[in-house]
């Protein structure tokens, strides 16, 4: 009996000694795509957690006490940016513990608005403020070629965290490596068939993922959501998607613009969302490439339907 009591007490002593292991680095993100590229490398070996709850957006963010708690606590802390989350800074002065501004990793492919034209000054009167010509463009996980680079920088974190699990990082890490070498494929397949098709979206959100896939949108109704514009301002609107022809406008969930039925009334033109955030998404290993994947199928899906 007393060594059958022996083996259970080693049994269970191993076993929450593995437990501890796992948990011991705590991983906390800023918003919900960093979380869904941890969770991929982290797999089997724990679940990162997200600071933002789904359809809070994180250019103005209202942070809790005890989410000031979870940023003062959490052993690696990813976020993109002072471009993105610009409510982080100042929370984040008092941090100890290491904290990554994904914005700043070497190797990223980065966009600047209007680099490339795709201003929207010309096509609204209120600007989001975070979208300055010239100002970066902080929706950098929409880019397959990024979220490869922000997934290697967690890899090496947590490897060197944790490192007797480092070889199974590094496993998740080629793993998702190569899952998005599929999805890569699909996603072109998927897109060619409406490349040169015009569209239009209410938020400039998704350059980089148009620029992995060769599309390219129309214009941009940049325009406050708390402000109603002004009946010039609907009428050149409607000018521009009359001018287009059949074609869709792409809001994004949770909110959908108080002008976008008024907008498109009586023109072919369809309403339809994309999600650059996935809120919703579960975290698990594949929550990334779900969140590409039915972007592509949501963009394209609208777009074969005229």
């Amino acid at each position: 009996m007393s060594r059958v009591f022996a083996i259970l007490v080693t049994f269970a002593a191993s076993f929450f000694t593995i437990n501890a292991a796992h948990a011991e680095v705590r991983v906390l993100t800023s918003i919900k795509p960093v979380q869904l590229i941890a969770a991929a490398v982290q797999d089997g070996l724990g679940v990162p957690e997200v600071l933002l709850p789904p359809g809070a957006s994180p250019h103005n963010y209202a942070l809790r006490p005890s989410d000031v708690r979870r940023v003062q606590s959490a052993d690696l802390l990813y976020w993109i940016g002072p471009d993105m989350e610009g409510f982080l800074p100042r929370v984040l002065k008092g941090r100890t513990l290491p904290a990554v501004a994904l914005q700043e990793l070497p190797g990223l492919k980065l966009r600047h608005f209007a680099e490339d034209n795709h201003s929207h000054a010309e096509e609204a009167d209120e600007h989001d403020h975070d979208h300055r010509p010239g100002s970066l463009d902080a929706h950098l996980w929409l880019s397959p070629v990024n979220a490869r680079v922000i997934a290697a920088k967690i890899a090496t974190d947590l490897s060197a965290a944790d490192p007797a699990n480092a070889p199974r990082y590094q496993s998740n890490l080629k793993a998702f490596d190569e899952r998005l070498d599929a999805l890569d494929l699909r996603l072109k397949a998927r897109l060619a068939v409406v490349e040169g098709k015009p569209y239009f979206v209410f938020h400039e959100a998704f350059d980089y993922f148009e620029d992995a896939y060769g599309l390219k949108h129309a214009g941009v109704f940049s325009v406050a959501a708390e402000v109603q514009p002004g009946a010039q301002h609907v009428a050149a609107m409607r000018a521009r998607l009359q001018a287009v022809g059949k074609t869709c406008v792409f809001s994004e969930p949770p909110l959908r613009p108080r002008l976008a039925e008024t907008l498109v009334a009586g023109l072919p033109v369809k309403l339809a969302e994309l999600d650059a955030l996935g809120g919703y998404t579960p975290a698990t290993a594949q929550g990334y490439e779900q969140v590409l994947e039915k972007l592509g199928n949501d963009l394209a899906g609208c777009l074969e339907s005229l």
